[in-house]
């Protein structure tokens, strides 16, 4: 299956993106970026992505992928797998955004036409990473510095063309 996406992640310098089912830090204004990226999108994210987060979003699908058979979010929908969550997605058809975790980063990487990526400039203790990024695959469009109680960076990296997967 070919499904145009895009990656959606803030991890600290040392490539954390969570501590347990917690994001290790408050950033100001961090949060109203991802807003701004995902309105109006289908978020695809894992049980406990979603589960961190506590409901679905306002101006967005949510689509819980999980292994539960059981499972079953109050406004949301839910997936068995990535392909199926992925394929729920096209059939929305608005942009679609996978934003987390760690094992949906790791599964959906290699195939994203674009990975939005707030670094923020600390360096945190943690349990999930951001997996290893093939900067040679994409290219950086965008590069944003954003002054907060915690500075962070953002950046959009586009796949290039010659390595379409």
């Amino acid at each position: 299956m070919s499904v145009n996406y895009s990656l959606v992640a803030a991890r600290s310098r040392n490539h954390i993106i969570g501590r347990d089912a917690d994001i290790p830090w408050q950033v100001k204004g961090e949060q109203a970026l991802f807003k701004k990226i995902t309105l109006g999108g289908c978020l695809v994210m894992g049980r406990r992505t979603f589960e961190s987060i506590g409901r679905p979003l306002p101006g967005r699908i949510s689509i819980v992928v999980t292994r539960q058979n059981d499972y079953k979010p109050e406004g949301c929908l839910v997936a068995h797998d990535i392909e199926e969550g992925l394929k729920q997605a096209e059939a929305s058809e608005r942009p679609i955004f996978v934003i987390g975790g760690g094992e949906l980063y790791a599964a959906t990487l290699a195939r994203a036409q674009r990975v939005h990526l707030t670094t923020i400039d600390l360096e945190v203790e943690g349990n999930v990473f951001f997996p290893q990024f093939p900067t040679d695959a994409f290219t950086c469009t965008h590069t944003e510095h954003f002054q907060s109680n915690h500075n962070y960076c953002y950046q959009i990296f586009d796949r290039n063309q010659t390595e379409v997967p």
